[in-house]
C-alpha cells in the first residue's frame, strides 16, 4: 500500500473520531440524559483522546464503553440513536 493512501486513511479515521467526539459531547452535556450515561459518554471521549494508543485501539475502547451503556433501559431513545451513530463511526476504524 503506498504511503499516500495510508496517510489519507489516517486523516479519515481522525475525522471519524472527531465526529464521534462531537456526538458524545452532546450526550455528555445533555442534562435530560441520566448521569451514568453522561459519565459513560465522557469516558468514551477520554478513551478516544488517549494518544499513546493507536486509533484502532482508542476506537475499540470507546466502543466497549458505549456498547455496555447502550443496553441501559433508562436511556432516552434519541440518546440511544446518538450512541449508535457514534459507535457506527468508530467501527470503521481499524489498525
Amino acid at each position: 500500500m503506498p504511503p499516500r493512501s495510508k496517510k489519507k486513511r489516517m486523516e479519515e479515521y481522525m475525522e471519524r473520531i472527531k465526529q464521534a467526539i462531537q456526538i458524545l459531547s452532546g450526550v455528555a452535556e445533555d442534562t435530560t440524559t441520566p448521569r451514568n450515561i453522561r459519565r459513560a459518554a465522557k469516558e468514551a471521549i477520554d478513551a478516544l483522546n488517549v494518544e499513546q494508543y493507536s486509533l484502532g485501539v482508542r476506537a475499540s475502547n470507546a466502543i466497549a464503553i458505549l456498547d455496555e451503556i447502550s443496553q441501559d433501559p433508562n436511556m432516552p431513545p434519541y440518546t440511544r440513536v446518538q450512541i449508535w451513530n457514534a459507535v457506527s463511526l468508530l467501527e470503521a476504524i481499524k489498525d
